[in-house]
């Protein structure tokens, strides 16, 4: 059955889902990031740190269901298999193997700085061809922006 809603995006549906999947990857192994550094960070700062980590865990699953429902409503599927985030994601993982606050605060940081890119250059790729994937990406990139300038702003306030 033909969807209007899907049939006004002036690009490559596929391409676009496929561009989706892709943060959702990332969105996906950014949420297991702050949510397992949450959970082994050690020191003096670690509680006010692992409050930050836990909060930005749930803002990135917010940010993994929205890929998710948009990409069903364009009539895709989001992916079905954990071990497909490897082979799709933008940033990858970095395992935080140190349990120390600053590290993990500097890996996540990274991880911001990435997705600030990703979507960025995904708002470039979809400007004027996708006005509801659009707004909810540049959405999406304001919450990233964010992330990292309160990950900035607590490391250097520990620092």
């Amino acid at each position: 059955m033909k969807r209007l809603g899907v049939e006004i995006i002036d690009m490559d549906v596929k391409k676009l889902v496929d561009l989706l999947n892709a943060a959702l990857a990332d969105e996906w192994l950014a949420y297991y990031q702050y949510w397992v550094g949450a959970k082994i960070v050690e020191g003096k700062e670690s509680r006010q740190i692992a409050r930050e980590l836990e909060e930005h865990a749930m803002e990135e699953l917010k940010h993994a269901t929205k890929l998710a429902e948009r990409i069903v409503k364009l009539q895709g599927k989001p992916i079905l298999k954990p071990e497909e985030w490897y082979k799709k994601t933008n940033c990858g993982y970095e395992a935080p193997l140190s349990p120390e606050g600053k590290k993990i605060l500097q890996q996540n940081i990274k991880g911001e700085q990435c997705a600030i890119a990703i979507y960025n250059g995904l708002l470039k790729k979809i400007k004027d061809k996708d006005p509801i994937t659009y707004q909810m990406i540049a959405e999406i990139l304001e919450e990233e922006i964010q992330h990292e300038f309160d990950l900035q702003t607590l490391l250097e306030e520990i620092s």
